[in-house]
């Protein structure tokens, strides 16, 4: 994967407003760049995952969180990095707090996709054209209609629709694990704290690619945008525009010879 090639397509063809985030998640803290910055250790922070996306998809910052670096349970649990344990896999503490009942609650919560527990250490997150490591998981940010973009480059060379769900919240999960665990491309409809406090914007709409699907879906770009498919949406403009009877009235009156 040729990560400069990689990025070059998706401005190309894309043009997203925000970096493209690579993503990785690592064994050790050695496995960690130099020059990444770490919430605790470098901000005195400590945030969610979508904070730590947000950092390198608007700031272009190089990021590194472990479990000490967190400050979302959701997210901390969908990367592995705790257990998941009894009290929250049957709902006993309000998170999320917005569902209906604890019943409710167990069943998102035991239905939150997680990397198995104890084999990562942290996850590293960097806009794409600074990634010096190959990315698991390669995330966009986008409108519906740069989105769709994309989801066309993912079909054009299966024929098979990108199939996602998304529970109005923990977005890192559909972003990052699920990818990770399906090996397939996933579109997300951000919610929840990817919007209060990663500042999403009401628009966007995030797009995940495995690792192992990024050559096809550049490709995909490629044959689709030759085949007439682009972003910006090319406009139909080849027919007769009707004015109001008085244009009509006024252009004839005009082409009459004195």
């Amino acid at each position: 994967m040729e990560l400069q090639k990689v990025n070059e397509a998706l401005n190309n063809y894309i043009r997203p407003q925000t970096f493209p985030v690579a993503v990785k998640m690592v064994s050790s803290a050695s496995e960690i760049p130099e020059k990444a910055r770490m919430p605790k250790r470098d901000l005195g922070l400590t945030m969610p995952v979508c904070q730590g996306i947000a950092l390198a998809r608007r700031l272009g910052w190089l990021m590194a969180m472990g479990e000490e670096d967190m400050l979302c349970p959701l997210g901390t649990l969908t990367l592995g990095l705790v257990p998941a344990k009894k009290k929250f896999l049957d709902g006993s503490f309000n998170v999320p707090f917005w569902v209906e009942s604890q019943e409710v609650r167990a069943k998102m919560n035991q239905s939150l996709p997680r990397l198995e527990y104890g084999r990562h250490s942290h996850v590293v997150l960097a806009p794409l054209h600074r990634a010096g490591f190959e990315p698991q998981v390669i995330i966009v940010y986008g409108n519906p209609a740069q989105i769709s973009r994309l989801i066309q480059s993912a079909v054009s060379a299966t024929g098979e629709p990108v199939v996602s769900s998304s529970g109005g919240g923990f977005a890192c999960g559909a972003e990052i694990t699920v990818p990770i665990l399906t090996d397939q491309c996933q579109f997300t409809v951000v919610g929840g704290g990817d919007r209060a406090i990663a500042q999403t914007q009401d628009h966007e709409v995030a797009f995940s690619v495995p690792a192992s699907k990024v050559e096809a879906v550049v490709r995909g770009l490629e044959d689709t945008h030759k085949a007439g498919l682009r972003y910006p949406t090319t406009s139909f403009l080849m027919y007769q525009a009707q004015f109001p009877p008085a244009f009509g009235e006024l252009m004839d009156y005009l082409r009459q010879s004195d």
